[in-house]
């Protein structure tokens, strides 16, 4: 569509193969294999082995998942998974995803993800480091919303 961002939007931008068994009965990726993609693109950021974005004793929560599938992926190939941060709260971030295959905007995802405490289960504010290292991603570009 017209409107729809390109991979070049996104702060973090990450790459996934589409697998046989990704595929439903009409010949297409599976919706739900959609979500797997966006996952991919999100660990990206908050699970950096090297560099982990939770605090200590704390955890991510997905709270909200908004997808608009706008185009099929088909099986064999890649598809591009474009990730930036669009808000960021005390402890919550909203995070703006795109899919892509051969430049094609395929689905666009709008995702609330929380910090919470492992123990209480109850939201934990971002530590300074976290800020900082979100506040890189945030985006400059447009802000879309899931229609």
């Amino acid at each position: 569509m017209s409107n729809d961002p390109a991979l070049h939007d996104f702060a973090v931008r990450s790459s996934d193969k589409i697998r046989y068994a990704d595929t439903d009965r009409q010949g297409h990726v599976n919706n739900a294999v959609f979500a797997t993609f966006l996952e991919t693109g999100r660990v990206e950021i908050i699970y950096d082995p090297h560099a982990p974005l939770a605090e200590p004793g704390s955890e991510f929560v997905i709270a909200r998942l908004e997808l608009d599938l706008r185009a099929e992926l088909r099986w064999p190939g890649t598809v591009q998974i474009g990730t930036r941060v669009a808000t960021l709260g005390k402890s919550s971030m909203t995070l703006e995803q795109a899919l892509f295959q051969d430049g094609r905007c395929a689905a666009l995802a709008t995702t609330v993800i929380v910090q919470i405490d492992a123990q209480s289960r109850r939201s934990k504010p971002f530590g300074e480091e976290a800020r900082r290292r979100l506040g890189a991603l945030t985006t400059t570009a447009d802000s879309f919303a899931v229609k």
